[in-house]
């Protein structure tokens, strides 16, 4: 059995919706961030996928090594973000931060 392109629709599928759960469940500021992550990480797996399968251009893997390099940059501004939160109310929990009056 040859993997096809639906393989791959479907492992981005999966992640992307374990994704969206953590982003919307999780009240933990680190759990966020990571479910941004895999949401990025499924449409790298999509742009490649694409890319692999279509008439052999490489604007797929283009796009993915730019979500990488957003990815990036969101974790840093993102971590940046917990950590100042972490110091003002010594607490990551994204509820305790209502309030940034201080």
């Amino acid at each position: 059995m040859a993997i096809g392109l639906t393989h791959y629709l479907v492992i981005g599928a999966i992640l992307f919706s374990l994704g969206l759960y953590s982003v919307l469940t999780r009240r933990n500021a680190i759990s966020i961030l990571m479910g941004v992550e895999l949401i990025l990480n499924s449409s790298n797996i999509n742009y490649v996928a694409f890319s692999h399968f279509s008439s052999g251009n490489v604007e797929g893997q283009v796009y993915a090594i730019f979500v990488i390099m957003l990815a990036a940059a969101e974790a840093a501004v993102g971590l940046a973000i917990v950590l100042a939160i972490f110091q003002i109310f010594h607490t990551i929990d994204v509820e305790a931060a209502e309030t940034l009056k201080e």
